[in-house]
């Protein structure tokens, strides 16, 4: 049974006369409704991922413009390469660490300036994964930078 548009406003009506009522209901039950939302995910699992699925089709041109323009903006930028990090296995991947890689203007080896053509590297341990050095890629590719430090 749809809602008549006389219906919506006074809804609206409604809930903007009794604001700070609804805030306080939801500040004094917060626990109870995270409850009920959790047991509610849990048992409609299926059709919850079946909605969300319908609505990524529906709206696929849109979410991947979305995407597109967020990767180019610096926080899509910096999320990327964070991920890429955690993907090839840097332990502790933080904002620090992205700060420290992003404020390195030389390679911490042979002191070659960065540039559009001498590629950034983070350098890490394979085998416990920590980071060790901010190295251009020829250091990092040769394993050069062992025999200098």
């Amino acid at each position: 049974m749809p809602v008549t548009e006389e219906r919506k406003a006074q809804m609206k009506a409604y809930a903007a006369a009794n604001k700070d009522k609804f805030k306080a209901y939801r500040a004094a039950n917060k626990d109870k409704k995270a409850a009920y939302n959790k047991e509610y995910k849990k048992e409609n699992k299926e059709k919850i991922a079946a909605q969300t699925k319908a609505r990524y089709e529906a709206n696929k041109a849109r979410f991947e413009a979305y995407i597109k323009e967020y990767n180019k903006t610096e926080a899509g930028i910096k999320s990327k390469r964070m991920s890429n990090w955690r993907r090839r296995g840097v332990n502790n991947v933080t904002d620090e660490l992205y700060d420290y890689f992003m404020s390195c203007d030389n390679c911490e080896v042979c002191k070659c300036e960065f540039t559009e053509t001498i590629n950034k590297c983070l350098d890490h341990d394979h085998d416990t994964g920590d980071f060790r050095y901010v190295l251009c890629r020829e250091c990092n590719c040769n394993d050069n930078w062992k025999n200098k430090i």
